[in-house]
């Protein structure tokens, strides 16, 4: 079925359940057999959305008529926007290759990136594991962004650690430990836990006197990197989605910092998706346990937990309907 094809199809389902008439436009469309899914990439936000129609109901009727496994519409200025920041990437690597040999490991599939901009699953699953990639640290929280960093980096042939920082179960539930350790064993790396007192972070946040997201993410990234100087490790990959471009890969103290996620211009859907195929379970809800209880006891403080989320909606990581969802939560 070709473009013009499939826009009166949609047209016929926005009439069928009410959304009204709407000028469908479509760029492209790519049917992956072996997922079977099927892209629409729309010429903008706004046709993206038409397509999609109120609370998904357009392309839900689409894809029982058309009978796939999954359909995905993606907005061609979210496409050029993407290139253009995996362009920075390259080149902020470009300044410093030959400082790093984990470097030279990432431009590769980050130039398959600017071809397949939308089918990150098919980068890791096409791009050829480097044969002898050097020793990284991972920092993985048992979260998807993090577990996504980690299953890129086997991917790709580096020689991963993965680090756990462990400040209790108000922060580190249960049910994170345990992904930590199931997808450590499932890709076949070692898997370390580091201990940590949450202390005054924790006190203060309780007593509502500040939301501890910022501070406790501060002590957790020290405490990695604290580790990995002790180990001596010169690269270490976080899970951040937001410091694309130039900032996704940053030098501090001698310790190359990539995040892996905002290198690769990710979305949330993407990395769930890598994430999920892996075992890690999704959970549309916001923070941790110490979180929902300073939520719970400072109503006040919850805006600084939307904040966090539109943050991840302005910069295109997040749909609005993601980011309503954990705006619920909160």
């Amino acid at each position: 079925m070709d473009a013009d094809e499939l826009a009166e199809m949609i047209r016929d389902i926005r009439k069928g359940i009410g959304h009204g008439d709407s000028d469908i436009r479509i760029v492209d469309v790519i049917f992956n057999e072996k997922k079977d899914s099927l892209l629409i990439v729309a010429p903008d936000r706004s046709d993206k959305s038409a397509i999609i129609g109120k609370g998904g109901w357009v392309v839900g009727k689409l894809r029982e008529k058309l009978g796939v496994g999954r359909v995905h519409v993606e907005a061609e200025t979210d496409i050029i926007i993407r290139r253009h920041r995996v362009g920075l990437a390259l080149e902020r690597i470009s300044e410093l290759e030959g400082s790093f040999r984990a470097l030279k490991i990432l431009e590769e599939p980050l130039k398959m990136r600017l071809e397949y901009p939308s089918d990150l699953e098919l980068i890791l699953d096409l791009v050829k594991p480097y044969s002898d990639g050097p020793e990284v640290a991972v920092a993985l929280s048992g979260g998807v962004d993090s577990s996504f960093s980690l299953i890129a980096a086997v991917k790709l042939g580096l020689k991963a650690v993965a680090l756990t920082v462990d400040p209790g179960t108000i922060i580190l539930p249960g049910h994170l430990r345990r992904s930590v350790e199931e997808l450590s064993g499932l890709l076949g790396v070692r898997h370390e836990y580091i201990e940590a007192e949450l202390g005054d972070i924790q006190i203060g946040a309780l007593d509502g006197r500040f939301h501890p997201c910022g501070r406790c993410s501060g002590l957790i990234e020290n405490a990695v990197m604290d580790k990995i100087k002790d180990m001596g490790i010169d690269t270490v990959i976080f899970g951040d989605l937001l410091s694309t471009g130039y900032q996704s890969v940053n030098v501090d103290d001698g310790i190359l910092r990539v995040n892996m996620p905002a290198l690769f211009a990710a979305s949330k859907q993407e990395v769930r998706s890598v994430a999920s195929a892996h075992g890690v379970r999704s959970s549309m809800r916001f923070g941790c346990p110490l979180v929902g209880e300073v939520h719970r006891r400072h109503p006040h403080l919850r805006r600084y937990s939307i904040q966090r989320v539109l943050r991840e909606t302005r910069a295109g990581v997040l749909e609005p309907g993601e980011a309503l969802d954990l705006i619920w939560s909160i």
